[in-house]
């Protein structure tokens, strides 16, 4: 269930409570008149399943309640009620298949906001990355894939495609080029400093590495990884499984790819670098098709469920 929090212009909180009504699916409506003082109107609460929240949110935004009042919307982790129980029968479809799409909007477009954190964030896990290659130890590759920040851009792109948001779209493009840009760049001075320490060398970098010399060897199998994660990513997303997120994080090699290109450029092994490059281009190709497929796939079905009697 979504709990919503309206603040409603006093002439407008009829029609508005008219809808809530309307819409299947809704329950524990409450009206307090005058109460609101910033902005000045009503406040209205109500209770929603939530595969009947994207269409009430979406008949709040067409009565312009974003601009006049204000909507907030929060997910209800228990709710013990007889009436809830029935709103959930009553709204078509099953919750956990529902996509929230202003939810999701809403949270691509924060995980793709460029910046100091999220640089901060994908610089240290390339970082990570670039230990975990020279030294061709697993555990700080998987460590440096669940730091990495970059799904939220990724996401936001797929998002943007579907809902045809190209402000979001090339926030999240900038977010995603200039994060690595800089991730990379960094990475080749650290790997610079560590060589000058003694911490690093070449010969780390082009020995045998059996845990890590995939990064550099992309295949289909890369592509196919990164497609399967996509999809799972998309899903974790829109059913609220952040588990499943960073399940996600750790299966593909964005953040190892990017890291080991930088050790490689620092060294001038151009052929590690492209390698590494074509990895991470194939990482991030297939996880923005197959986030916009699944989208795509999902607002098809959940519209064809909602027209079915």
């Amino acid at each position: 269930m979504l709990h919503l929090r309206l603040i409603t212009p006093a002439g407008q909180t009829e029609e508005v409570v008219r809808l809530i009504e309307r819409t299947v699916g809704t329950t524990h409506l409450v009206v307090l008149p005058g109460t609101a003082r910033d902005p000045v109107g009503d406040l209205v609460l109500c209770d929603v399943a939530r595969e009947a929240g994207d269409e009430l949110i979406a008949g709040l935004r067409r009565l312009g309640l974003e601009d006049t009042g204000s909507i907030a919307v929060e997910d209800i982790g228990l709710s013990l009620s007889r009436r809830a129980e029935e709103a959930e029968k009553e709204a078509p479809g099953e919750g956990a298949d529902a996509v929230l799409w202003e939810g999701l909007i809403e949270a691509t477009h924060e995980e793709s906001t460029l910046s100091v954190t999220y640089l901060a964030f994908i610089t240290l896990a390339t970082m990570i990355a670039a230990c975990g290659v020279v030294l061709d130890n697993a555990i700080l590759i998987v460590g440096a894939m669940a730091v990495g920040p970059e799904f939220g851009p990724l996401a936001g792109i797929s998002a943007a495609l579907v809902r045809r948001r190209p402000r979001l779209a090339w926030r999240s493009l900038l977010a995603l080029l200039v994060g690595f840009a800089v991730a990379m760049a960094l990475t080749s001075a650290f790997s610079l400093l560590m060589d000058a320490t003694g911490l690093f060398s070449k010969d780390q970098l082009e020995g045998a590495r059996p845990n890590t010399g995939f990064i550099y060897a992309p295949d289909w199998f890369s592509f196919v990884v990164a497609v399967l994660a996509g999809v799972a990513g998309i899903l974790s997303l829109t059913s609220a499984k952040s588990g499943a997120l960073v399940g996600v994080a750790i299966s593909v090699t964005t953040v190892p790819a990017a890291a080991n290109a930088a050790v490689a450029l620092a060294y001038g092994d151009t052929s590690q670098t492209s390698g590494s490059t074509v990895q991470l281009l194939l990482n991030l190709l297939g996880i923005v098709l197959a986030g916009t497929v699944t989208l795509l796939t999902q607002k098809y079905f959940w519209e064809h469920r909602r027209q079915r009697p």
